[in-house]
């Protein structure tokens, strides 16, 4: 066996149909596209969802659920976290700036504390909300609770 004699195995390989070359190549006049017709004409790009004029699926599914706009979402924070926060990044003083300036939350977000977990050191609040647990637990603890709006 030579380099210059191997082939690909019979049948692998198949010749191109070349499309527009004339009548004789059994491909010419509308070039395999049929008559008519946008998908027929130069340029033709299909439209996302669009199935040929029956009915998209977006629109034969029924709408569901219920969105609340009146939800407000809060970035929650535990107390059991604030130890680790405090660590990590050095913050004493957990106001929506504070949060910002280190990466937690973003410029939009409302920040809530919750009181899963236990507080050791003496920190400094100054938040949207707080749960009446977390805010005694922060009194005991001898820091500071502000809420926001």
């Amino acid at each position: 066996m030579k380099l210059h004699s191997l082939r690909p195995a019979k049948g692998a390989t198949h010749k191109t149909k070349r499309i527009g070359r004339g009548d004789g190549s059994g491909h010419g006049g509308t070039s395999t596209k049929g008559t008519k017709g946008g998908q027929s004409r130069a340029g033709y790009k299909s439209k996302m969802a669009h199935e040929g004029g029956q009915m998209p699926i977006q629109r034969r599914l029924p709408k569901r659920g219920f969105n609340n706009i009146h939800r407000v979402e809060y970035k929650v924070f535990n107390i059991g976290q604030i130890d680790q926060l405090n660590e990590k990044y050095g913050i004493t003083d957990f106001s929506m700036e504070n949060l910002y300036a280190n990466g937690l939350i973003s410029r939009t977000d409302k920040v809530k504390i919750l009181a899963n977990g236990e507080l050791k050191g003496k920190f400094n609040f100054k938040v949207n909300a707080v749960s009446d647990k977390a805010k005694s637990a922060i009194e005991a603890a001898g820091g500071t609770v502000e809420v926001v709006k």
